[in-house]
């Protein structure tokens, strides 16, 4: 966006308040139920929070059977970091988790286990810094919560909530208690993800239209997982509700494409759902007639796909499949005046590519066109560089756009795995952000922006695909916040 639009945009815009919301409330019986609508914050924002430096990361862990156990892992090679306790129901995992660090020659860490709410033992020490949360998502936000309330950063698997009011309620502690509350959306440290945020700053895809992100992914499988595992809890999603259950795998790097929360924000959306077939016919076939899962009632519709505008008038399309045979993908498709990237597979088309990439085009298109004459004129003619055919070959662009973080570390995050290496350059990250007192990459008003879409996405659907309002998290801050640089 450019100068001039940006700021005759952000003198027309009235100062936002925070809206009425509409959504379920909290499912779990014990914990605190929260207004459906805000009041007007009297404390401090935490847009670009800081804390003092931490030469050493004392983390405890809570929720170690899936993610949580390779957090640990990847934690267990990042300078600076002492695991002094983990949490969990399960007796078997900790010993796993407690065997690994071990391994690695470090101090074993404590256990704490014997019921769900056991975390909270664990909260009451006065020698942990952070809590690395990866639990089922109904515990996101009270063990965020819990955390920030026991003076502690808190970092959140996704969906850091599963309601407005649990994203409000991340807000509004975040800024009474000035602590971190940071989802961790493993996401935006991909390679390809961190390349196209550096295409995007540079200006490369010239003003900023339009994004789309999804997360299709056939997860029909986990079904069987019918005592532990994710499949144990997040199949019952599927009976709860009709929206967007996952929306931030692809959200999360286009919103930071666009600057939202930070020169732009999310206004409303609407949204709508494919009938709810997949699973039921899945259970058909796996499993027996008397079996559980054959007596749920599957209301998730296998696809939905939301539309988001913006108050800068941008769109994104969001979509949500983990039922229909078919490649997984999460689109990572951006449009702007000068040119797209697209995902899975990767490609681009840029209308006005870079003096130096331009030379290459054209070198590549006359040694093609000498090829085509030698030959005979036989077969096509080749075509000419235009922004109407899609580059594959990403070399190039990589060379001139890798971003700084990955060519840091993209080495050392490859090697520690996670998603490509992703998950590995996300802990390392935010690890480096507290060791040198510097503000997080992504901060809760992300994490409540970037979650509310699944429940408004609902409302929604349910509402014949009307339109629904997006809080303003910020309060207002969004206007004048300064967009995410290019670290590393």
């Amino acid at each position: 966006m450019s100068k001039f639009n940006r700021r005759n945009f952000i003198k027309s815009v009235a100062a936002v308040t925070a809206a009425t919301i509409s959504a379920s409330q909290a499912s779990a019986d014990t914990f605190t139920q929260v207004p459906k609508k805000s009041p007007i914050s009297k404390n401090k924002t935490v847009m670009g929070l800081t804390s003092a430096k931490m030469p050493v990361v004392r983390i405890g862990f809570i929720g170690v059977g899936e993610r949580g156990y390779g957090h640990v892992k990847h934690c267990c090679h990042i300078e600076g970091v002492e695991i002094k306790a983990i949490c969990d129901i399960h007796q078997d995992v900790l010993d796993k988790s407690n065997q690994y660090v071990v391994a690695q020659g470090l101090a074993a860490p404590d256990q704490y286990t014997g019921s769900d709410l056991s975390y909270k033992d664990m909260l009451n020490r006065q020698d942990i810094d952070i809590v690395i949360i990866s639990t089922p998502w109904r515990w996101h936000t009270p063990m965020s919560v819990d955390t920030m309330e026991s003076g502690k950063h808190a970092f959140v698997e996704v969906p850091a909530a599963t309601t407005v009011e649990e994203c409000w309620q991340l807000v509004d502690t975040a800024e009474r208690t000035q602590k971190n509350c940071m989802m961790m959306e493993n996401v935006c440290y991909g390679r390809d993800e961190l390349m196209v945020l550096n295409m995007a700053r540079h200006g490369l895809f010239g003003e900023l239209l339009h994004g789309e992100a999804a997360y299709i992914h056939e997860l029909r499988w986990q079904m069987k997982e019918t005592d532990r595992k994710t499949g144990s809890w997040r199949t019952y999603w599927h009976t709860k509700t009709q929206g967007n259950l996952y929306p931030t795998h692809g959200l999360g790097p286009v919103s930071q494409y666009m600057n939202i929360n930070r020169g732009d924000r999310f206004d409303y959306l609407t949204s709508t759902s494919s009938p709810a077939l997949g699973r039921k016919a899945y259970a058909q076939r796996e499993f027996s007639a008397e079996h559980e899962r054959n007596q749920l009632n599957y209301i998730n519709g296998d696809m939905n796909t939301t539309v988001i505008k913006t108050k800068l008038g941008r769109s994104i399309m969001v979509q949500h499949d983990t039922t229909t045979p078919r490649p997984y993908s999460r689109h990572n498709y951006i449009q702007g005046t000068n040119g797209a990237f697209a995902g899975f597979p990767n490609r681009i088309a840029i209308e006005t590519p870079p003096q130096k990439i331009a030379a290459q085009y054209e070198n590549d298109y006359q040694i093609a066109l000498k090829h085509w004459l030698d030959s005979g004129q036989i077969g096509r003619k080749p075509s000419a560089p235009s922004f109407h055919h899609w580059d594959h070959q990403l070399a190039k662009w990589q060379a001139e756009f890798d971003h700084p973080l990955w060519l840091k570390m993209g080495e050392a995050a490859t090697q520690n795995g996670g998603h490509g290496g992703m998950d590995f350059l996300m802990l390392w990250r935010m690890i480096y952000c507290l060791r040198h007192g510097e503000a997080l990459d992504q901060d809760v008003y992300d994490a409540a922006a970037w979650s509310v879409i699944a429940p408004l996405s609902a409302d929604s659907v349910t509402d014949r695909s009307n339109s629904k309002d997006i809080p303003d998290f910020t309060r207002g801050i969004w206007q004048t916040a300064k967009p995410l640089g290019i670290i590393g």
